[in-house]
């Protein structure tokens, strides 16, 4: 979209019903989050997420991250070029409302939930320097002079308590200076961030406000894939869209989503989410919060994740107690063993190891200094149980040790040259949170 100060009027003209200003799109309103950070220049900032330490070998996704900052100095407008996009009810990759005896069940549900869901606008301050060309006349004596630059955006949220306690995604406000908190009411309140954990991607905010409505929490572990469900939030920066569709799956983990730095197993839907709705509600059919929408893969239609609601109440209960999360962590790299792999493995004469089982999770990578290092953990171990438990998969490794405490004994029994063996490992709080 081009961006000049022609958006202004309608800007101002536009309202919705629920009393706050119908803010027109900005050119940049997605951005990928890298690592425990937001990358950003301003503007939209695509980019492909990388494979971090600790994790599995993975394929790179590009996954998009909404926070929507955009620099203040740009007046968006809609690009009179562009193709309007079809309205959320007709689209064709979308399911359409369920069939059920009360023919406005979803339009209950959003009347009585939509006074709970807020706007959140958050704005930060960047220092940037003169283009190089400054020195081509100036020499390389002369002081750059540095300028400031404010950067804002939009996302959503949604009320958790009475006294004004937010839920919302930890990247809606990364680095803000500022966060302005807008309720369905027009009511506007300055918001304080309580604590933001990067590793799942939940944050919580705190008005000052009273008497507040509060949404229902549901039991996320119990959702099934079929089940409908409704998303409400701020996308695109248009207060208050509804869109509705089905879960299409459950527990999809990070390393399928292409977010392998985060330890989420994400819930996926086909209702549209797009660059705004971050941090908003999806709703069941009893108006219960089932999970925080959060991301969307480049390029795909009909494709929306969100943190389940069970992860976010965890994660949220100790960003209220303590304003930060600890996560256990072991510094390893892990794959799937099959038996095709451990007949490459054993096939390269380069290999500093062979493998005697077909199944459990290899480790393929200790990280120095790390607490599996530190514990001799090695290149090659095959991890076959955890506490007792056995394991095939990394991602159930990855979930025993998140649900361990950081400098707890956590107990791995393991295939290492042909034999098996049980070593103790004191996880550590993860690193560059």
């Amino acid at each position: 979209m081009n961006r000049d100060g022609s958006g202004q009027g309608s800007r101002q003209n536009a309202e919705r019903g629920s009393g706050r200003n119908l803010r027109p799109a900005a050119k940049s309103l997605a951005l990928v989050l890298m690592g425990a950070g937001i990358a950003t220049a301003g503007g939209q900032v695509l980019s492909t997420l990388r494979q971090p330490a600790g994790a599995d070998d993975l394929v790179a996704t590009d996954v998009f991250w909404d926070n929507g900052f955009w620099n203040s100095d740009e007046q968006p407008t809609p690009d009179a070029g562009a193709q309007a996009p079809e309205p959320s009810g007709i689209q064709n990759n979308l399911a359409v409302a369920p069939s059920v005896s009360s023919p406005n069940l979803i339009a209950d549900i959003v009347r009585e939930v939509e006074p709970s869901v807020v706007r959140i606008d958050a704005s930060r301050t960047v220092q940037t320097s003169l283009p190089p060309m400054f020195r081509q006349f100036f020499g390389d004596n002369v002081p750059v002079p540095q300028q400031q630059q404010v950067q804002r955006g939009v996302g959503s949220g949604f009320i958790i308590s009475a006294d004004g306690r937010i839920i919302t995604n930890a990247h809606v406000v990364a680095g803000a200076d500022e966060v302005q908190v807008t309720l369905t009411d027009g009511r506007s309140f300055t918001g304080e961030v309580m604590g933001a954990d990067s590793v799942t991607d939940v944050a919580v905010i705190k008005i000052d406000a009273q008497n507040l409505p509060a949404v229902a929490i549901s039991n996320s572990d119990q959702i099934q894939p079929g089940e409908w469900a409704i998303a409400i939030g701020n996308p695109l920066g248009l207060d208050s869209t509804v869109t509705a569709g089905i879960i299409s799956a459950t527990s999809r983990s990070s390393r399928e989503v292409g977010v392998p730095d985060k330890r989420v197993d994400f819930i996926q839907t086909d209702a549209a989410i797009n660059p705004g709705n971050s941090g908003g509600p999806l709703l069941n059919l009893n108006g219960e919060v089932i999970g925080v929408n959060t991301a969307i893969i480049q390029g795909a239609q009909g494709l929306g994740f969100a943190i389940p609601i069970n992860t976010v109440q965890r994660i949220s209960s100790q960003l209220i107690e303590n304003g930060r999360v600890e996560h256990a962590y072991l510094g390893i790299q892990m794959v799937n063993l099959t038996p095709e792999l451990r007949q490459n493995i054993n096939s390269d004469p380069n290999r500093p190891f062979s493998v005697n089982v077909d199944s459990g999770v290899l480790i393929g990578r200790v990280l120095p200094n790390s607490p599996a290092a530190q514990s001799g953990l090695r290149e090659g171990d095959v991890i076959v149980a955890i506490e007792g438990q056995p394991v095939t998969e990394s991602t159930a490794v990855q979930q025993a040790v998140e649900g361990s405490r950081v400098g707890q004994n956590l107990t791995l029994t393991l295939q290492r040259d042909g034999r098996e063996q049980t070593v103790t490992v004191r996880p550590g709080n993860i690193p560059n949170q």
